[in-house]
């Protein structure tokens, strides 16, 4: 607690020593070994310095360099923070040489056995150092590889900017190799640095120090001689406002984000608060003596206790900042290995890793593509579907397929390294044959990129098709379901591999889903056609008279209940040789005898004069034509839309779209089609209306009833009406009628009310008011006058 009489801190100033690491490492004697393990800054003092820049031998950089280096600094990478992406690549494929060369030559690892790259930073000195024990490079070396880019083919890559060609590169080695030679990503290093020191050990040469300032460079022998032993490190002097990279947190969040899978250990100088036990000194230890005097007054210590008590050395606890090399990449890249070597736990615990999704995944597929492009991929089908799936669709930038070139993340932020509709799969594709070298911006444009996203779409969906029956309806479709009727509409290159995987609602069975290949293997004998209906719901398909004949023959029906149900199937051709038969629309016939037909001619000879009145008096302007029906059994009649117009369910969809306006002209043309009327020759209704049409062709009665008939099958074919008042007033009409009332007798109208008189006792107590009133005042005139 503060007192009274303690002196306050106003200023509430900070030591400058405090937490310094410095301070930190003298904590023990192993940290300050580590210390002097750690990378040395230079080990030169300021004289030193600037004699070794007096003697060392100055070098113009080639004029390709200096237009690239612009390009790089200027516009090519515009995010800044990929330069430890970048050396970080060129450390690990210096360490794959190193170990490629051990491989023949035992004694090429003999100066050290390490394969690691260590990142240290300097907030001292605005230094950040990246060390490996990679091949080194000699002097001739330094000068070649950082001063120029003849082996990179800088033209190319200048002109291009897309991928970089070899020139008289050693044998077998791809373009992709380029970075552990310094080519272009090394100059990245200047995006945030105002000078750059390479310091380098090679097995065949002296350590030899490299420096520049993007304008020129200069090369000299390392005069504290071998410290290295093999391996370089780079020193950045980094620009002011680029100081953010010298903090621990933002080093180990780049390292975690873009070189997680590298292939050698990445180990970052970081600190830790650990609790020690330290021995207490002498004037401590007489504090605590008088201490325990004080306590002693009232508790009673056994002697024998004092006695061992005396035997151990004194200690306390104290927290200590220590200094040690942290491990930044322990996840291991497990796509890298066989399929068949990697257990499902290993691919759990990956997915939950690297997704950060709590849930196991669906399914996955691991496989290795060749050919124009070789890659390697694990993909994945989260089990329930992210929240927003369809928000802002298509234009939402999605992240869930990670980019690794030779293990390095490049990018997650692709519009189309999935499309859309599969914009749930969550994933890593790691690639060789992309050029690492390039910014996100022209990689993006690749066109090997157009050759992964197609085998990526065909593995996705060889993964969903292998999803078991029961998990693939239960799971998969009740969360993705709409994603695949997306993708028969966008999907034109694999639209038969989607329609295999769709599932609806049919009239086989009450609860399980089909998909379309059951319902061919239950079609009719001589059926040729896949017969579906859409409605707002279930209810609603199979009550539609559309139906009734269908059903009744025992004939299969899909039910579209969902909006998107109608554009999928409207975009699916066929389905395994047999065409698709919207039964609201025109087409649906049925097989049928010779005596059958006979009968069908003779009614529609009958029916003639009915068919005939009502297109061209009845309805004149309200359909094309009226029709006797095949496909109805209990309604009298139905409004049925051409095979190029739209259904009922179609129009309500149209008529719903938030961007509706009324002035489009394909809406319009759509929407003003006429349908063909089809009536129904055994319904009572259609045969009294025939007989009246006999007798008189202009029987009113007959009109009206061939009116509301319209109307009716207008509403119940789905179609929304033109003119509900009119259609309420002939409804009414019809009820009058047949309830005997007359068609011209009014409603009988309220009589006004006249306004009430006050009741007497109300006015006898209105008049008491009004004299307690006069009371009142004629007290306080009283008043006054006094």
């Amino acid at each position: 607690a503060v007192k009274a009489e303690d002196e306050l801190d106003v200023e509430g100033t900070v030591d400058e020593d405090f937490g310094k690491s410095r301070d930190g490492s003298r904590t023990d004697d192993e940290v300050v070994q580590r210390e002097e393990e750690a990378i040395q800054l230079d080990g030169l003092n300021a004289a030193q310095i600037k004699e070794l820049r007096e003697k060392s031998e100055k070098h113009v950089f080639q004029a390709e360099v200096n237009r690239m280096m612009k390009l790089i600094i200027n516009s090519l990478y515009k995010n800044k923070e990929i330069f430890l992406r970048e050396l970080i690549s060129n450390a690990s494929d210096a360490l794959d040489k190193i170990r490629l060369l051990s491989l023949t030559n035992e004694d090429a690892m003999a100066s050290n056995e390490e394969l690691t790259i260590k990142i240290k930073s300097d907030k001292e000195k605005n230094m950040l150092h990246i060390t490996d024990t990679g091949v080194g490079m000699t002097k001739e070396e330094l000068v070649k590889n950082l001063g120029t880019i003849a082996k990179s083919g800088t033209s190319e890559f200048l002109n291009k900017m897309t991928e970089m060609q070899s020139e008289g590169h050693a044998e077998g080695q791809s373009t992709s190799e380029l970075i552990g030679q310094f080519g272009v990503g090394f100059y990245s290093a200047f995006l945030v640095a105002d000078k750059v020191i390479v310091t380098s050990k090679h097995n065949n040469g002296t350590q030899h120090i490299w420096e520049s300032d993007s304008n020129q460079f200069s090369v000299i022998e390392d005069p504290r001689g071998d410290t290295l032993g093999r391996g370089t490190t780079i020193t950045l002097v980094l620009k002011e406002e680029a100081s953010d990279y010298l903090e621990l947190e933002t080093i180990k969040n780049l390292v975690k984000k873009y070189s997680q899978f590298i292939n050698f250990p990445i180990y970052v100088w970081a600190s830790k608060t650990e609790t020690v036990e330290e021995p207490i000194e002498e004037d401590a230890e007489a504090e605590e003596e008088t201490e325990k005097e004080a306590a002693e007054d009232d508790v009673e210590v056994e002697e024998e206790d004092e006695d061992k008590d005396k035997d151990k050395p004194k200690t306390k606890k104290v927290e200590k900042t220590v200094w040690d090399w942290e491990l930044m990449n322990d996840i291991k890249p497990i796509w890298q290995r066989p399929a068949k070597e990697v257990e499902e736990d290993e691919y759990k615990a990956f997915y939950k890793t690297f997704s950060k999704d709590n849930d196991d995944p669906l399914a996955h597929i691991h496989f290795m593509a060749e050919g124009e492009v070789t890659f390697k991929s694990i993909l994945f089908v989260p089990t329930s579907a992210p929240r927003g799936l369809f928000d802002e669709y298509g234009s939402k930038k999605n992240d869930y397929i990670k980019l690794f070139v030779r293990r390095v993340f490049i990018t997650d932020d692709f519009n189309d390294m999935m499309p859309k509709y599969l914009n749930f799969v969550k994933g890593v594709v790691d690639s060789d044959d992309l050029p690492l070298n390039v910014s996100r911006e022209t990689l993006q444009q690749h066109k090997l990129l157009k050759v992964i996203r197609k085998k990526l779409v065909r593995k996705t969906l060889d993964m969903i098709k292998k999803i078991a029956e029961e998990q693939y309806n239960e799971k998969f479709w009740k969360e993705f379901g709409t994603n695949i009727k997306l993708g028969v509409i966008e999907d034109h290159s694999n639209r038969t591999r989607l329609a295999k995987l769709l599932r609806f609602q049919t009239s086989n069975s009450e609860t399980v889903l089909a998909s379309l290949e059951e319902y061919v293997e239950r079609m009719k004998e001589k059926q040729d056609k896949i017969y579906f209906m859409a409605g707002t719901s279930r209810k609603d398909a199979e009550s539609s008279p559309f139906v009734e004949k269908l059903l009744k023959k025992g004939y299969e029906v899909i039910y579209l209940t969902e909006p998107v149900d109608e554009y999928c199937i409207q975009a699916l051709p066929e389905f395994d040789g047999k065409r698709f038969q919207n039964v609201a629309k025109e087409g649906v016939k049925f097989d049928e005898s010779d005596k059958a037909k006979e009968k069908r001619e003779a009614l529609e000879k009958e029916y003639e004069p009915l068919t005939t009145w009502l297109k061209d008096k009845a309805l004149t302007d309200k359909i094309e034509k009226a029709v006797l029906s095949q496909r109805l059994t209990n309604s009298p009649c139905a409004l049925v839309a051409s095979q190029y117009g739209w259904s009922g369910n179609m129009e309500r969809i149209m008529k719903a779209q938030a961007y509706q306006t009324g002035k489009d002209i394909s809406t319009n043309y759509y929407a003003s089609q006429k349908k063909t009327l089809e009536i129904n020759p055994k319904h009572p209704l259609i045969k009294q209306m025939l007989k009246r049409i006999n007798d008189d062709a202009e029987d009113q009665t007959a009109s009206d009833l061939a009116m509301v008939l319209f109307e009716t099958a207008t509403l119940r074919s789905g179609y929304q009406l033109a003119d509900t008042k009119a259609y309420g007033d002939r409804i009414e009409r019809m009820l009058r009628l047949s309830m005997n009332v007359a068609l011209d007798e009014e409603i009988e109208e309220e009589p006004e009310e006249e306004p009430e008189e006050p009741a007497e006792d109300d006015s006898e107590d209105k008049e008491d008011d009004s004299e307690d009133k006069d009371e009142i005042v004629d007290e306080e005139d009283d008043e006054e006058t006094v």
